[in-house]
């Protein structure tokens, strides 16, 4: 695995938006913590899975490993792209590996290159292999996104 400073994912979740960024010295301690994390579209039993999901985050204080998450209405992308490209200015002596959601793909990359920043990689989320520690990761964004959506349902 390519060693990046920061891990940033920015997904959607029908009404809602949200990143998350995550610091490379980290990983190691939050990967494990992700075990039971899946994707929410290939979950038979949602509502057991969220239940048991908030749990598993609140006892594991898995935010707490997080450097920065945010979840907006859907409404509030621009704040969120705008977060995201202000941290890639900031460090813009780090290695950054951002996943961004397939629809969005093709207009965020336009506007990283305008930061100049050739240390910044951006994957579609698609390309994220199963498995892998950035996949993981993007679970959590998933998970959480579901979450919020569904307490703004019930």
């Amino acid at each position: 695995m390519k060693e990046f400073d920061y891990y940033i994912f920015i997904d959607y979740s029908e009404n809602l938006v949200g990143y998350l960024i995550v610091e490379n010295n980290k990983i190691s301690k939050l990967l494990p913590k992700l075990s039971k994390f899946t994707h929410f579209k290939e979950l038979k039993h949602k509502s057991s899975y969220i239940h048991s999901i908030k749990r598993v985050i609140e006892t594991k204080n898995i935010l707490s490993d997080l450097f920065r998450l945010k979840l907006r209405e859907m409404r509030q992308n621009l704040e969120i792209y705008s977060d995201v490209l202000n941290f890639i200015k900031k460090h813009s002596n780090c290695i950054i590996f951002i996943s961004i959601d397939n629809h969005e793909f093709s207009n965020f990359k336009k506007l990283v290159a305008i930061t100049n920043s050739e240390k910044t990689k951006v994957i579609e989320e698609s390309k994220l292999k199963k498995g892998t520690n950035e996949y993981k990761l993007s679970l959590l964004l998933d998970t959480l996104l579901n979450i919020e959506r569904l307490k703004n349902i019930g």
